[in-house]
């Protein structure tokens, strides 16, 4: 049986895609048949409409239509390819308003999840990509081997800023190599950005020269565009290296231009995920994170929250080593991962993972175990939670990567590390 609409057929399961943008899309088609939705997803997102149109060009829709070709009734997934001329290169906006588009609005469907987008070589081309990955991010921290280790200044409103700068001092004497804002503190009138930005940078340096470490501050810059480069340039001026932004928050134009600006800055990106939960959450609609965090990779962010596993937030093994994957290594095999199609990054440099909330020392193990030394484990509460303070609860933190490192257990381990014997007592081991 064929299905049309607007007078073209997009199914063709023959069809082998070649240089296309292919995207595995799954369908609850109701009361519909998968394929004549697979067929109107195929339409509304590329060139079609619901009827026949005398404006449309048989030459031009024969090579421009996008073609449906793999659908899987048991899983309810279908693949599309899509001719690279149906999209304005290195524009992700212009890219998600059609593959991520009117498409979820339609009345045919019940549910309609993006899994995951596969981009040819052409298109990760036309994108700048992070500019130091985690190669260059480590050499900045000087950090060879173990997990990078950071934290958050708790509360996360609420402190003035000398106060926030002393949490933060604090949290690297203990033994944190990052430290950041957190998602909700911009620039709030108890805390004013360019304020904390120049007292938390002077105790960034008082710290690094009491310990002989590299240590570094993330400011959060999210904000109105022109807003957020203004103050990427004062962290430059003020002598930071790093700005932190809300990626889906401040947008995907507005990413593009932060990178843009970034690169000319010389200021390594971190990326917090604030609001994916109501994009990736629902198992049948919305978009994965996944195909959000290989979006965060073309654009541009050199660190970018992809779940600890273990902690508080959504995320299973599967689904966090998957994106894991995606943003470390050059080259990925659909085969290997759930809803994982083949991606080529070609040059484009990696994404550091980071694994963040409800942490603490007593998840370290597990975490290395599963998510690799290529992560940066960054605690909240479980820093600033120790019974003896934020130094103290840094110091725990460091102590169980460091006890992982040499091979040894967190319980054998604290018998020598006060601090960490107490973290381990307080959290249940």
């Amino acid at each position: 049986m064929k299905y049309t609409w607007g007078g073209l057929e997009y199914i063709d399961l023959s069809y082998k895609p070649r240089n296309e943008i292919v995207c595995k899309y799954y369908v609850d088609p109701g009361k519909h048949s998968i394929e004549s939705v697979a067929e109107h997803i195929a339409a509304e997102s590329s060139i079609g409409t619901w009827t026949n149109i005398s404006t449309m060009n048989p030459r031009a829709a024969r090579r421009l239509k996008p073609h449906v070709f793999s659908i899987n009734h048991q899983t309810g997934e279908i693949k599309v390819a899509y001719n690279l001329d149906l999209f304005e290169l290195g524009n992700m906006p212009d890219i998600l308003s059609s593959i991520a588009g009117n498409v979820f609005g339609m009345k045919v469907l019940e549910g309609l999840r993006l899994q995951d987008i596969s981009f040819p070589l052409k298109a990760v081309k036309s994108f700048k990509g992070p500019k130091y990955g985690i190669p260059g991010i480590r050499r900045l921290l000087k950090v060879k081997k173990r997990p990078l280790m950071g934290t958050i200044v708790k509360p996360k409103v609420g402190l003035d800023s000398k106060q926030h700068a002393q949490v933060a001092y604090e949290s690297w004497v203990g033994g944190c190599d990052i430290v950041k804002d957190d998602e909700n503190l911009t620039s709030q009138p108890f805390n004013p950005f360019r304020k904390r930005i120049s007292e938390t940078l002077k105790l960034r340096d008082k710290a690094e020269k009491e310990t002989g470490e590299k240590k570094i501050y993330m400011p959060n810059v999210t904000a109105e565009t022109e807003e957020m480069i203004q103050r990427a340039e004062f962290v430059k001026k003020q002598g930071g290296e790093y700005v932190m932004v809300d990626v889906l928050t401040a947008g995907f134009a507005g990413l593009q231009t932060l990178r843009k600006h970034a690169g000319e800055l010389k200021l390594v990106l971190h990326a917090h995920r604030a609001m994916h939960g109501a994009i990736t959450r629902v198992p049948f609609h919305g978009i994965s994170m996944l195909t959000l965090a290989k979006i965060c990779r073309l654009i541009g962010m050199d660190q970018l929250h992809t779940g600890t596993v273990f902690g508080k937030m959504e995320g299973d093994k599967v689904e966090v080593t998957t994106i894991n994957q995606n943003m470390t290594k050059q080259r990925i095999k659909e085969e290997n991962f759930r809803h994982n199609l083949d991606q080529n990054w070609g040059k484009m440099k990696t994404v550091f993972p980071v694994a963040s909330g409800g942490v603490s020392p007593l998840q370290v193990p597990k975490m290395m175990n599963v998510l690799g030394r290529d992560v940066i484990i960054q605690a909240g509460g479980g820093i600033h939670g120790h019974p003896d303070g934020t130094m103290a609860g840094a110091a725990a933190m460091r102590q169980a990567i460091d006890a992982v490192m040499a091979g040894e257990s967190l319980g054998s381990y604290s018998k020598k590390h006060r601090e960490l014997a107490k973290a381990l007592y307080k959290w249940g081991q």
